[in-house]
């Protein structure tokens, strides 16, 4: 895995299959899919499941930054970086031998995202790796409203000196909403209510 590093790939799949086991209702959604590394294991875990995997990413690398996610120690996350296409992912979904047909793959800044027409009904479980304030910022106000009763949450570079925009968003929406819980497993915070 080249961004999300072994141990959080365990974490995060032992968390989805948590919320698989405790059969959560809703479907899993990965805002910022990049190479699909994550969303083929996502897609594996819900095979034999009748859940459906949405993704999402704007496929034209990282936006631009804001204020919030300036840091010395992250100078070389720069706007178009982390650039990968959506044929490329596809095409990895296909390799892993993943039914495309209940995997949804929608190309959009997340800021662009319809909550009605691109999300599903209810969430289940998200994983959230926009690498910045804003995405992370938006990803959160998209997917709490539809979050399931006992779904799960988990933002990727938590605690990362790189890109603290992430660390920041999940800290102010953690106050603001104070009926939540987070755990931190090294840079993965886990969101629960």
């Amino acid at each position: 895995m080249e961004q999300v590093s072994v141990a959080e790939t365990k974490k995060l799949l032992a968390l989805a299959k948590s919320a698989l086991d405790a059969r959560v209702e809703g479907d899993f959604v990965e805002f910022g899919c990049y190479k699909g590394e994550t969303s083929v294991l996502l897609g594996k875990l819900l095979k034999s499941s009748e859940k459906s995997l949405y993704l999402y990413d704007s496929f034209e690398g990282l936006p631009e930054k804001t204020p919030e996610d300036f840091s010395p120690a992250g100078a070389n996350f720069k706007q178009g970086e982390l650039l990968v296409t959506k044929r490329e992912v596809l095409e990895k979904l296909r390799h892993a031998g993943l039914d495309l047909r209940k995997i949804k793959i929608k190309k959009a800044f997340f800021e662009h995202l319809n909550p009605t027409t691109d999300l599903p009904r209810t969430i289940a479980f998200a994983f959230l790796d926009g690498d910045l304030y804003a995405s992370i910022n938006t990803s959160l106000a998209l997917v709490v409203p539809k979050l399931a009763a006992q779904g799960i949450i988990v933002v990727h570079d938590y605690n990362n000196p790189e890109l603290p925009g992430a660390s920041r968003a999940v800290d102010e929406f953690l106050a603001q909403n104070p009926a939540f819980s987070l755990h931190i497993y090294h840079t993965l915070a886990i969101i629960t209510s």
